[in-house]
């Protein structure tokens, strides 16, 4: 019997399968909700604006700033009034995509980029990136929050717009390319090779443009870089260009094309998690847990590459001044002392052999007073 003529269905009776998904739907909502509201407390309750003792320098009173940040004005109140707004709107961006499609492979690459916030502190000690201790954040003293040289802001929260924000321009160029060219053309041929290069030029251009804008508004600075492929080098405002934007592609690219669609519908993730069989009869949690394993190991990939740069003491200039006094310099290899800034010193978490230090900080020389980079900067 065809569905044209299939009997209507009394009045009392109603498809169970639309039902029970709709239920599964309904209860996921108030678990995730409630999830929420116990995460958004929990914030709350413990967000900081104060130093706590290990990071705070004793020797200065307020949040004096010896360099001007652009345009000299003080964007941290701004910085964080819109991370709560993005945030927000992100929220409501993700629920809708998920009612109108649930287990959609670019809402679980959604999630998938906001939950690596939690290696953020790692990546933060890696690359010498200290935030501005006036940001919201966590408590210094937890333990993986600890592992940032300064502080943990709460504006990490928004890394999906930044990780996986590449891809959808990638992809709509490259589904132009497709229909502008012949079947057999490259782009068509190789469509996962061309999304992963444009994604990669997108991401290089777009992380440049907003690292470089972010460190000059004060939100934080990479206190050590290699002089050479960096930008505005012995300035507060240095940037580790070919260094960070290249390297911030490690995530953009496989999140790219994770959730790139073939002419089945299916994404690539989809694809590799019906093939390992990870969870087969729950094919939305295979998915999302074949991206988070895969994200997470391109992140971790992001902070070997700097952790390498770390260890060979490769990164020589320091950002002077260093423009955050209400917190001790962070020197885990000397190289600020040896510039003359003026102490105290912090040298953080993972200051021994996994900096390159086996003994910890180096005996330093400084050089005379008044006399270095950072001194004469001060000065």
């Amino acid at each position: 019997m065809s569905t044209e003529h299939a009997p209507p269905l009394p009045a009392d009776e109603k498809p169970t399968g639309p039902r029970g998904a709709g239920e599964k739907r309904g209860w996921g909502g108030w678990v995730a909700g409630a999830a929420l509201a116990a995460f958004v407390l929990f914030f709350i309750a413990n967000r900081r604006v104060a130093l706590d003792p290990r990071v705070a320098n004793p020797n200065v009173v307020g949040r004096p700033r010896p360099v001007k940040f652009l345009f000299g004005l003080d964007y941290i109140g701004f910085l964080d009034a819109a991370t709560v707004v993005a945030l927000i709107v992100l929220l409501l961006v993700f629920i809708r995509g998920w009612r109108r499609n649930p287990g959609s492979p670019v809402m679980l690459m959604f999630l998938c980029t906001t939950l690596i916030v939690w290696q953020d502190p790692i990546m933060n000690w890696s690359p010498f990136a200290v935030y501005n201790p006036d940001l919201v954040h966590w408590p210094e003293s937890w333990p993986l929050v600890s592992l940032s040289p300064t502080v943990e802001p709460f504006v990490v929260f928004g890394y999906v717009m930044f990780y996986f924000g590449p891809y959808f321009p990638a992809v709509w160029i490259l589904r132009k390319l497709q229909a502008k060219y012949r079947p057999e053309a490259f782009v068509s041929r190789h469509p996962l090779i061309c999304l992963g290069v444009l994604t990669c030029v997108i991401g290089f251009v777009m992380d440049a443009w907003l690292e470089i804008q972010l460190t000059h508004a004060g939100m934080y600075i990479y206190s050590q870089v290699i002089p050479w492929g960096s930008v505005f080098t012995g300035t507060t405002f240095q940037f580790p260009l070919i260094w960070e934007s290249f390297s911030v592609t490690f995530v953009m690219v496989p999140a790219a094309i994770l959730c790139y669609r073939d002419d089945t519908g299916k994404s690539v993730a989809e694809k590799l998690a019906a093939k390992a069989k990870i969870f087969p009869s729950r094919p939305v949690l295979g998915t999302f847990l074949v991206m988070f394993a895969i994200i997470n190991v391109s992140y971790f990939a992001y902070g070997a590459w700097f952790w390498a740069i770390k260890v060979s003491h490769a990164a020589t200039s320091v950002a002077c001044p260093w423009p955050y006094p209400e917190a001790k310099v962070y020197d885990p290899q000397g190289f600020y002392e040896k510039a003359g800034a003026q102490g105290p010193y912090s040298v953080g978490i993972w200051s021994t052999w996994m900096s390159g230090e086996p003994n910890g900080r180096p005996h330093v020389d400084p050089p005379p007073a008044g006399e270095g980079a950072c001194a004469s900067k001060n000065g």
